[in-house]
């Protein structure tokens, strides 16, 4: 360079500067794009068709990923069996699995926005379970679908009864009070727009008050008149309203309500949309909802219609497999089922030894019950998941009945008491809730004798089998076969 002439040595040295002052306007470009939210969004599927949209958010990281992927799919489906007339949008975070994205997209015709997880400046606020709730501010991205001049945000856990178009009349934020201070939102109407997104993350790095941690309690804060407000009532001509509304109640009608009366009516607004804002475990997708809550079987009839359960079936076939083979071989393998004679010698089992054995005995049978709930796929259909459950019962108390020797109705005594239970909360004819409810109550107090006294008469076998021959001979010595200790 130092060869070359200064008008040249000049010149480049202008490039050089220009093409160091391009690169830093790019990056300066992408951080504000990056703080705005826009740039980092990638949409997938087809293009919007519709004035308005639908949209729901997924994103990873909780212990229910896949629940909560199925319920999406299912509650998106159920909006096109309501002929709703707009788009379905799902705001997803980037580490969502491709394969889920390429069926939202492909066989339910959603379109998949892609987003960059937002920070929660409040996860401190978050204790215990409600840690699942540390990221969905990223609902504040709704606000960025500007292709759209109303946007309907759902959660996964609703389930529409009718067409409810006519939000998109709604003003630029309506959402339902389900709860006598705050409005819910599990579903609430916007109207996109960026200066609104702009602000409200400004709002999130300047620590706008959270009562939750969570996207309630920040929106809650962002629209704290809206108790205030007037009630939403759609125009019958069709226009569009401006400013903020309440919802009725029929937009978001508690599942809580329904099981005090066992029907639907909500005199504020159509009967429209079911949340279900409730502990993860009672959630309407789980195959033990139904019949512990009666609208679990809602969801699955939806998703009976929709979806159907082909993810689910081989795991199903496999563990009645299983169940099938562990009969076979208990039946096949089993020991004597009765020792005639009693042991001649005067050596018994200690104390410590037969406690263990009673102990044992005791875990088996709980493990038998408790196995078969946990290794069932959660989200298959209730009458699928309660038959693998019983038949996986039955299977593993045959044998704990064969391997401890105990007597066969005792310990299915808990077996035909589920079954029971299960007729009494699925019995359709009750009047209401209340009745409901002390039906259930009276069965279990009246089974309660029952399966006490079935406990009580398996612990006497056992110890009854304990003192005719011990299970274990003592360390050392060799085992002695008489004739009398033969089965004749």
């Amino acid at each position: 360079m130092a060869g070359l002439p200064p008008v040249a040595r000049r010149l480049r040295l202008r490039l050089a500067t220009a093409a160091l002052l391009l690169v830093l306007l790019l990056a300066v470009t992408a951080a504000v794009a990056a703080r705005e939210g826009r740039g980092l969004a990638r949409v997938q599927g087809p293009p919007p068709r519709h004035r308005h949209a639908y949209a729901a958010m997924m994103y990873m990281g909780t212990p229910r990923d896949y629940e909560f992927y199925v319920a999406v799919r299912v509650m998106m489906r159920s909006l096109t069996r309501v002929r709703a007339d707009a788009d379905r949008v799902l705001i997803a975070s980037a580490d969502v699995p491709r394969d889920w994205v390429r069926a939202m997209t492909e066989e339910d015709g959603m379109r998949v926005v892609i987003v960059e997880n937002l920070r929660n400046p409040y996860e401190g606020n978050l204790g215990g379970t409600n840690k699942r709730f540390k990221l969905t501010l990223n609902k504040l991205y709704a606000w960025t679908l500007v292709d759209y001049g109303r946007v309907v945000m759902i959660d996964s856990d609703n389930i529409f009864l009718q067409n409810t178009d006519e939000l998109f009349q709604c003003g630029q934020f309506c959402a339902v009070f389900i709860n006598p201070c705050y409005f819910h939102t599990g579903l609430f109407v916007l109207q996109p727009s960026i200066d609104v997104f702009k602000g409200m993350l400004h709002d999130l790095e300047t620590g706008r008050e959270n009562s939750d941690g969570a996207d309630q309690g920040f929106l809650v804060g962002c629209y704290p008149d809206l108790l205030d407000k007037p009630m939403f009532h759609p125009p019958e001509n069709g226009t569009k309203l401006n400013g903020t509304y309440r919802l009725p109640l029929g937009y978001q009608m508690d599942a809580s309500y329904y099981y005090l009366k066992l029907h639907w009516h909500v005199p504020c607004g159509p009967n429209s949309v079911i949340t279900f804002p409730s502990a993860p475990w009672f959630k309407p997708w789980y195959w033990w909802s139904w019949p512990v809550l009666p609208l679990g079987l809602s969801w699955h009839k939806q998703r009976w219609d929709d979806l159907g359960y082909a993810s689910e079936m081989p795991v199903i076939l496999m563990e009645v497999l299983m169940y099938i083979v562990i009969i076979t071989v208990t039946r096949l393998a089993r020991p004597g089922m009765t020792k005639l004679c009693y042991n001649r010698r005067p050596e018994k089992q200690s104390a410590l030894v037969q406690w263990l054995i009673k102990l044992t005995a005791i875990v088996a049978m709980v493990a038998a019950y408790s196995i078969p709930f946990f290794v069932i796929p959660r989200t298959v259909h209730p009458i699928m998941g309660w038959s693998v459950y019983l038949f996986g019962a039955l299977a593993l108390s045959v044998l704990v009945i064969n391997v401890f020797l105990l007597p066969p109705l005792d310990v299915l005594t808990t077996w035909l008491a589920i079954v029971g239970m299960l007729f009494v909360m699925a019995f359709p004819w009750y009047h209401d809730g209340v009745v409901r409810a002390l039906a259930v109550f009276g069965y279990a107090f009246c089974s309660a004798p029952f399966l006490w006294a079935s406990v009580v008469r398996m612990m006497d076998s056992l110890q009854t089998m304990l003192e005719r021959d011990p299970f274990f001979s003592r360390i050392g010595e060799p085992t002695q076969e008489t004739e009398f200790s033969k089965l004749y």
